[in-house]
């Protein structure tokens, strides 16, 4: 995403540009490696691992967002922008951004439809997520 693109986003409402700060950096990619670790936890249910892993994905995709200097208060934009952020392709955000209609189905209907095969799918995106993430360091 060009440096223009991400100001249409802002000037539709989509993003907010915002300087990055370093401790909620920090603050936002910690959480997201806690809460993949967790949801790699067998034990758990799938609706567990599968709300542990999306929200990790999410917070770390929100850490790449702040790293860039903008802040999105839709989720699915978060997602949206990966590929600008971080480089991932569809593969990646593709499953996220199907994860999070689930979730939101979920959240707003009581119905959430996920299976083992999805939730292993989501938990290797949010890998992929926090491996970029991991590599970017400090914020310029």
């Amino acid at each position: 995403m060009t440096s223009q693109q991400f100001k249409n986003l802002v000037d539709i409402g989509q993003l907010k540009e915002e300087p990055g700060d370093q401790g909620e950096f920090d603050g936002l990619a910690h959480s997201g490696r806690l809460r993949l670790n967790d949801a790699r936890l067998e034990v758990l249910s799938i609706e567990s691992q599968f709300d542990l892993a999306y929200n990790a994905a999410h917070a770390l995709a929100l850490a790449a967002l702040r790293w860039k200097g903008y802040r999105s208060d839709n989720r699915y934009i978060v997602f949206q922008c990966l590929p600008h952020t971080l480089g991932v392709g569809p593969e990646v955000w593709r499953v996220l951004a199907h994860c999070h209609n689930l979730r939101n189905r979920g959240e707003y209907e009581g119905f959430l439809e996920i299976n083992e095969r999805l939730v292993v799918d989501l938990i290797q995106a949010a890998e992929v997520v926090f491996s970029e993430v991991d590599k970017l360091g400090n914020i310029p």
